[in-house]
C-alpha cells in the first residue's frame, strides 16, 4: 500500500474502491470519476451503494479495458456483497500493515 507524500489517508494505488452513491453526485461517480480511477494500475474492483433504495452496481475489472457489471437488488444478495466486499478490504488492510 502507498500512500500520498505528506498524507496518511489517501491511498495511490488501490485495488478496490467503494462510493456511496447521492442524487447530485450519482452521475459523476458513474462516469467522470469511474473513467479517472481506471487509470490506475492497481485498481480493478468498484462498487457503487445506493443509498436511497437498496441496489448495488459491482464492477470487476476482467482485462485491460473490460470491465464486468453486476448488479444486487435481492435484500439477501446486497448484504452478501457487502459482507464480502468488507471482508476483502479487512483482508486487504491486515496484509498491508
Amino acid at each position: 500500500m502507498q500512500l500520498q507524500t505528506g498524507r496518511n489517508d489517501t491511498i495511490t494505488n488501490p485495488v478496490m474502491i467503494a462510493e456511496v452513491l447521492s442524487k447530485s453526485t450519482q452521475d459523476y461517480d458513474r462516469g467522470e470519476k469511474f473513467v479517472a480511477y481506471r487509470t490506475i494500475d492497481s485498481f480493478c474492483e468498484y462498487l457503487l451503494i445506493n443509498q436511497y433504495s437498496i441496489h448495488v452496481e459491482h464492477y470487476i475489472k476482467t482485462a485491460a479495458h473490460q470491465w464486468l457489471l453486476s448488479e444486487y437488488e435481492d435484500p439477501k444478495r446486497y448484504l452478501l456483497v457487502l459482507l464480502i466486499f468488507k471482508f476483502k478490504l479487512l483482508k486487504f488492510m491486515k496484509t498491508s500493515i
